[in-house]
């Protein structure tokens, strides 16, 4: 047995990078497996092993007699005085026993209990492994397909890539490398579970981490990602030294960098974009490639109205909205896309119902002509008169109606642009005109 349990040792050893310490402990959980099954206790027994020599040394009590009865318990005093010189009748010594006396039922347990303790061994070695990389990508070889999920060999154990976790469409073969992220990390009876992701944010983050050295070494964060995992992603990104194009970065000679990125996810298609703390220019830039007039922003509700060219309408949107629905999800706004021209048709109604807005009066009041079928109840307010303005006369109002700037309300919303090019304003007056209309109106 000594040969049997040694040679299944080197044979385990070859086939794991376990540390020797496991499997010196494993052959001692064997045999004293064995020696409890043949002397029905392990109290006293001792086993010493030399790794080296691969010698395995037991030492078992045995109590001292004149007649031995029990040989698995008991030494006649001749054979003990061979051991211990002053040995006494009735007295524990210590006998070594050579582990091949085991019969055939311990022999086989200690060779179960070997391999058990070796395989928990290596199963928690691994989990331990893998667990400490969780949120790293791994590459794996995909093997099958069960019940939808893909089973990935990652050399020393299976990877499971879930069915929700894989992009669409896919056509992978047997042998594939396939680079995932690890996402979770579990044990149970049958071992470590490796769960992995190739759909997860963080795969693209990791990607540019391992493509981009700059990324790697935080001179470039990537700050928010949006996915349609194995379509479309934006991905925004920041420099933390001024003097780094963070986009440019990403992109690499001829777009070397992300392309590699691109690959490896299959042809999905990665628009980088530059990251802004300001909510109005990030959300522009996350609606690229569709260029943005105005974005006009709603704290309370984080909701955004986004005003492009009418020409740019479509290309906001996107593809079945795909374009502005990502857009919401980087950037964490409701976005309101809206045409020039349907901006300024809203604006116009607004200001219409601004001007001729119905006015509740007290009702306790009351006239001659109640029973008329036109009351007294309602009166109408209309803006104020545009001469009262700085730098506006009777001229000037006419032009500024005739412009649909007819309330003060508009031209201090409007731009100084939008002013100064209407015939017979200048830029000055357009300044002094909006400086009037916007003081006004905080008055």
């Amino acid at each position: 047995m000594n040969n049997d349990l040694v040679m299944t040792m080197r044979q385990i050893m070859d086939q794991t990078e376990l540390p020797q310490t496991i499997f010196i402990e494993a052959i001692e959980a064997a045999l004293y497996s064995a020696a409890k099954r043949r002397y029905g206790s392990t109290r006293g027994v001792s086993i010493k092993i030399d790794p080296d020599l691969g010698n395995i040394r037991c030492y078992v009590p045995k109590k001292v007699v004149e007649i031995m009865r029990h040989f698995a318990t008991e030494i006649p005093i001749e054979e003990a005085l061979k051991i211990k010189p002053d040995a006494q009748l009735d007295e524990i010594i210590e006998v070594e026993i050579d582990p091949s006396e085991f019969g055939r039922i311990e022999a086989q347990t200690a060779r179960q209990i070997l391999v058990q303790k070796i395989k928990e061994a290596e199963r928690e070695q691994i989990y331990q492994e893998y667990k400490e990389q969780e949120g790293e990508v791994i590459t794996g070889y995909f093997q099958r397909t069960e019940r939808g999920n893909l089973i990935l060999d990652l050399e020393r154990t299976e990877g499971l890539l879930p069915y929700n976790e894989v992009p669409r469409p896919h056509n992978y073969r047997r042998g594939d490398p396939l680079k995932c992220l690890i996402v979770e990390v579990n044990t149970d009876q049958k071992g470590p579970q490796i769960i992995l992701s190739r759909t997860h944010n963080g795969l693209i983050a990791r990607l540019f981490e391992i493509e981009v050295p700059e990324v790697y070494d935080g001179l470039v964060r990537i700050m928010a990602i949006a996915r349609d995992p194995g379509d479309r992603a934006k991905v925004a990104v920041v420099a933390t030294d001024e003097s780094i194009d963070a986009v440019g970065t990403c992109v690499g000679v001829k777009g070397s960098r992300v392309q590699t990125v691109v690959r490896e996810l299959e042809g999905e298609k990665i628009d980088l974009l530059s990251w802004n703390q300001d909510p109005a220019l990030f959300i522009a830039n996350a609606l690229q490639p569709a260029n943005v007039v105005r974005v006009n922003i709603d704290d309370e509700d984080t909701g955004a109205e986004v005003i492009v060219p009418d020409d740019q309408l479509s290309l906001a949107i996107g593809r079945r909205g795909q374009n502005a629905r990502l857009a919401a999800k980087l950037t964490g706004w409701k976005i309101d896309i809206k045409s020039e021209s349907e901006a300024d048709t809203q604006f116009k109604e607004e200001i219409a119902e601004e001007l001729f807005k119905p006015v509740e009066t007290d009702s306790s009041q009351s006239t001659d002509e109640s029973d008329s079928e036109e009351t007294a109840d309602q009166s109408y307010t209309v803006g104020t008169d545009l001469t009262e303005l700085e730098g506006v006369g009777a001229k000037t109002a006419e032009l500024l109606r005739d412009s649909d700037f007819s309330t003060v309300e508009s031209i201090a919303q409007a731009t100084l642009e939008e002013l100064s090019s209407l015939p017979g304003i200048g830029a000055k007056t357009a300044e002094k005109i909006h400086h009037a209309a916007s003081k006004m109106l905080s008055a």
